[in-house]
């Protein structure tokens, strides 16, 4: 990650999150129709603008920068959208009221009359919600979070409580069965259990990885602790979008042991809330060490120990639901180190203490698939790391960016950053294994397929090189899921649970305007 950037970007800059569109006034996109720059639309409950001719490119696999499609943000949900969202309402609400009887036979009588304690309308498909606006489903109350989902007529992924996405769009407000309305999700208290899975993440479309709380499909943002340029935002203000907030960064406080400092724009009791408030709503919120700069002090076993003591005392403080290891070239990572051995020991003793802890790796790829080339100084030495913890691991997603191009086995070709090829083929290499150092050094076991993501910078500004768009990214991910829209390199097989993507970062992100995390949220999202 990059703690900063030239000044230059920071110039002129200012902050600025994107708003709820009204789309009132926005046709649904259609594949057959064409469009010149400066068309709006509305497509999956999000709003875009045509930055140039286009016909037949879908908004959602073609938003970016440069793409067919500048993202706007979500539809607001203030209107009745297009009349293909109202004339499709009665036959969504067909089949939701029958998914919500097959599911419980006391939901049905409860949600579908307005029974129980609720007095909010019934959920019905393809209605129009707002923000904040409270309904029943399947004996339960919900509250919108994201009015353009909310108001999908897809029920089969948006329905409350019974959706395969639902806890993108609701979080549950009650239980319409019993004289209780108040929200029923603990998960945000800052007490030692904030470590031991008590967020309520889960869900039919998790697979929970290695802590319980990872979705099947998670879009992972890093939200920096300091203005580089993009801007300084509060927790709050981060659009629920993003299943996992990587906080950045811990700092090194010396002889092992590590604090958190806020920067001093935010308030830290606020920030605490924030961070209570996002894991109450179903979202993984951990803390980072790491970054271009930032260090950690693991030389001795008292070190070790004052790691572990410090770590458990900022998780219990602040709530996060675990931490993230971005150890860069400033922490002298590479073969032989002693903050190898001792990361892992660490860690170890950390999940004793906390077993449903979360923790995932951004390493940069030199110190990972850098291993095919050579084994040796920082090449692969992130590898025994890895492998030690991968019982332990929830989520790998190496940094694409940064360094260029990738070689690899397959083909015996080396891939140019941003390519699809680049992206299929490092993901390959986690999940298949590889050599390493050319088959000198032994081979590097693969990780399960929901253990890894994809890693790429939110727009041009947030890294020094290797951006890939928008769609392309998508592209990747169609072709390790479903071996469709790949590039050169088709996988053997397809990998259904390859879990989603990472990106640097959130702050940028909001001040792009939700460049990335529309598009590839949403793709995210809709994975099989």
């Amino acid at each position: 990650m990059k703690r900063q950037l030239l000044s230059l970007f920071a110039i002129g800059l200012f902050s600025f999150e994107a708003a709820a569109v009204d789309c009132s006034a926005r046709p649904d996109w259609e594949a057959s129709a064409i469009y010149v720059g400066g068309n709006p639309v509305q497509h999956l409950g999000n709003a875009y603008t045509a930055n140039y001719w286009t016909q037949n490119n879908d908004p959602v696999t073609h938003s970016g920068t440069w793409a067919h499609w500048k993202y706007d943000g979500a539809c607001d949900g203030s209107s009745s959208s297009s009349s293909s969202s109202s004339s499709s309402s009665s036959s969504s609400s067909s089949s939701s009221s029958s998914s919500s009887s097959s599911s419980s036979s006391s939901s049905s009588s409860s949600g579908g009359s307005g029974g129980g304690s609720c007095i909010s309308v019934q959920y019905v498909a393809g209605t129009s919600y707002a923000a904040g606006q409270l309904v029943q489903n399947v004996g339960q109350e919900f509250q919108c979070n994201i009015a353009g989902w909310c108001s999908s007529n897809a029920a089969w992924a948006y329905a409350p409580g019974e959706g395969a996405h639902w806890e993108d769009a609701w979080s549950q407000a009650g239980d319409c069965g019993s004289s209780s309305s108040s929200s029923s999700s603990s998960g945000g208290s800052s007490s030692s259990s904030s470590g031991s899975g008590s967020s309520s993440s889960s869900g039919g479309s998790s697979s929970g990885g290695n802590s319980g709380l990872l979705p099947k499909h998670a879009l992972v943002g890093y939200w920096h602790n300091f203005d580089n340029g993009s801007g300084l935002y509060r927790i709050s203000e981060v659009s629920d979008v993003w299943d996992v907030i990587v906080v950045a960064f811990v700092d090194d406080a010396g002889n092992g042991n590590i604090a958190f400092n806020l920067d001093p724009g935010l308030d830290k009791q606020q920030f605490i809330a924030d961070i209570a408030a996002k894991r109450a709503a179903g979202k993984i919120v951990i803390a980072s060490y790491g970054g271009e700069k930032g260090t950690v002090t693991l030389n001795t076993a008292e070190n070790v120990a004052n790691f572990v003591a410090s770590t458990a005392a900022m998780i219990d403080e602040y709530g996060f639901d675990g931490i993230d290891i971005d150890l860069e070239s400033g922490a002298g990572v590479m073969h032989g180190a002693p903050v190898i051995q001792n990361m892992v020991d660490a860690v170890k003793q950390l999940k004793q203490q906390y077993p449903n802890m979360y923790l995932s790796m951004a390493p940069e790829h030199p110190y990972v698939q850098g291993g095919y080339v050579s084994y040796t100084g920082i090449w692969g030495a992130y590898l025994p790391m890895i492998d030690q913890l991968r019982n332990e691991l929830d989520l790998l997603h190496v940094q694409l960016y940064n360094n260029g191009g990738l070689a690899t086995p397959y083909q015996g070709s080396a891939y140019a950053a941003g390519s699809v090829d680049m992206m299929v083929s490092s993901a390959l290499m986690l999940i298949e294994g590889f050599p390493l150092g050319y088959g000198n050094a032994g081979f590097f076991e693969g990780l399960r397929p929901d253990q890894v993501g994809l890693a790429l910078p939110s727009g041009p500004r947030a890294a020094g090189s290797g951006f890939a768009t928008t769609a392309d990214i998508n592209r990747a991910l169609d072709c390790l899921t479903q071996q469709l829209n790949c590039g050169t390199l088709t996988p053997s097989q397809a990998y259904p649970s390859f879990n989603g993507v990472m990106t640097w970062s959130i702050n940028w992100d909001m001040n792009d305007g939700g460049i990335f995390s529309g598009p590839v949220g949403s793709h995210v999202h809709n994975l099989p």
